[in-house]
């Protein structure tokens, strides 16, 4: 039995690809966040995507960490599968009020239908 073929990848490729075989296979995933589209992402982890899936499922977003995860949490929670890409983990702070207070609540806000 032969090993299947190895390639080398970096990050932002593997993740790439992730995503879009994910968006292949499931068509209420989609991608927001700052330059995601248009630029490919801070580091390239959806570059091409924006080709490829169109401006409906890759969406740039305005500088608003706390806007865009909420927007991300009430997709989730009406079924949908969104992808947030946060530039970088020191805005993850400023998202916690929608994290914290707003998805991890939402089984009890909504009588266990989330």
């Amino acid at each position: 039995m032969n090993a299947p073929a190895t390639r080398k990848l970096t990050m932002a490729q593997a993740i790439s690809e992730a995503i879009a075989q994910e968006m292949e296979r499931d068509p209420e995933v989609f991608v927001l966040g700052e330059d995601v589209g248009k630029y490919g992402g801070i580091f390239s982890a959806t570059g091409g995507l924006l080709a490829k899936f169109g401006k409906d499922r890759i969406m740039d977003t305005p500088i608003s960490e706390t806007g865009f995860i909420g927007t991300a949490i009430g997709a989730a929670a009406a079924g949908m599968r969104p992808i947030a890409e946060l530039m970088f983990v020191d805005f993850f702070g400023v998202c916690m009020d929608m994290i914290y207070n707003h998805m991890a609540k939402n089984i009890y806000m909504s009588g266990g239908n989330i």
